[in-house]
């Protein structure tokens, strides 16, 4: 016998959580499940276990131990025509900076998102999150796991990206004011939607100072689909003008309404939000208020990779991007023919107590 021993044994998870100064389960969270651990310490665990020449699962191998420049893109649907332009302007600024995208479909559910960004924690050097369903305090966590930059929603000690709702709404409303009308139903969007609650909030502040009844039905599904299901109920109690909470929710609205025998815009007024491509294509053209969406996009994306080069936000303020109202044929003055009986499903009544405002 040559007396020899047997040879080094490989690096354990122990020897990783010692060196990092973790426990070992968070060794293990680190390459199997990255999102639920904070940015700063999967990198040193990562870079640690490198170090020690660690190796666990075949995807855990296959993790990164640098930048990989790719950026995770969660958009809430991918159906809906709204992102397209968005898609597409965080894609030109991805592309100038040399990264690549990865797209997620949450379709419409925050724990959809939530896995979807567990997955992908671990490639991306940062995250996009457009019009999210994850609650604030998933958000912040996220947040503190890769550089994230909400879109189309405000979420407090989170850089974030929006639109002017007040403005927007503002304008809508002073629009269907100057056609006299004094009466308007909001077609509330999703439940989860934090632009619905700007948007409603923000109609309600407009009718104040403009001296005019607002009402609010919904919620209903961000989808032409849903638009025909808020045109229903709508039916039962019409006012002279509709402000709906996107294009799709009005395009439906219109369709349905024109089905039931409503003339648009001579019995009621619609306004959407938006100004997908779609827009244009509808019976009439549908009025609305248009926002930069290619310009959302760009701005999210370049505002990101310059946290991930080591920028810090000037102000937790989000950027405010400015919209303009874009007027068609679904608005015109208040006509003085009454829809109800013409609108409305056949064998529907309305609800006990309900007025129509």
């Amino acid at each position: 016998m040559d007396g020899a021993g047997p040879g080094p044994r490989p690096p354990r998870i122990d020897d990783v959580a010692r060196a990092a100064g973790v426990a070992p389960s968070t060794v293990s969270r680190a390459f199997s499940r990255p999102g639920r651990v904070s940015f700063e310490t999967g990198e040193r665990i990562r870079r640690i276990a490198a170090e020690l020449g660690y190796r666990t699962t075949s995807l855990a191998r296959a993790l990164p131990a640098g930048p990989t420049s790719m950026i995770a893109l969660a958009i809430s649907d991918i159906t809906n025509p709204f992102y397209n332009e968005i898609i597409r302007g965080a894609q030109v600024a991805a592309s100038e900076a040399g990264y690549t995208i990865l797209l997620a479909d949450t379709q419409e559910s925050g724990a959809h998102e939530r896995r979807a960004l567990d997955r992908a924690a671990a490639t991306v050097e940062g995250i996009v999150l457009v019009t999210t369903r994850m609650s604030d305090s998933a958000i912040r966590m996220t947040a503190k796991q890769r550089p994230l930059i909400v879109l189309n929603r405000a979420v407090s000690d989170v850089p974030c990206v929006i639109t002017d709702n007040p403005r927007r709404v503002r304008r809508a409303v002073e629009h269907l004011a100057e056609l006299g009308h004094r009466r308007i139903t909001y077609l509330a969007g999703p439940e989860a939607s934090w632009a619905d609650g700007m948007r409603w909030r923000s109609l309600r502040e407009s009718a104040v100072e403009l001296e005019l009844q607002v009402r609010r039905i919904g919620p209903f599904p961000p989808t032409v689909a849903g638009g025909a299901r808020a045109a229903e109920q709508f039916a039962v109690h019409p006012t002279s003008a509709v402000l709906a909470y996107n294009d799709l929710v009005a395009i439906g609205a219109i369709r349905a309404l024109t089905a039931m025998g409503a003339r648009i815009p001579r019995d009621v007024s619609v306004i959407g939000f938006d100004d997908i491509f779609a827009a244009e294509l509808v019976t009439p053209p549908l009025t609305t208020v248009a926002a930069p969406l290619g310009a959302m996009g760009r701005t999210a994306v370049g505002n990101l990779l310059a946290i991930v080069r080591g920028a810090r936000p000037r102000s937790q303020a989000p950027v405010s991007l400015p919209c303009r109202l874009v007027v068609r044929e679904s608005t015109a003055r208040r006509g003085r023919t009454r829809i109800a009986a013409r609108t409305a499903p056949a064998g529907r009544r309305p609800p006990p107590g309900g007025a129509p405002v």
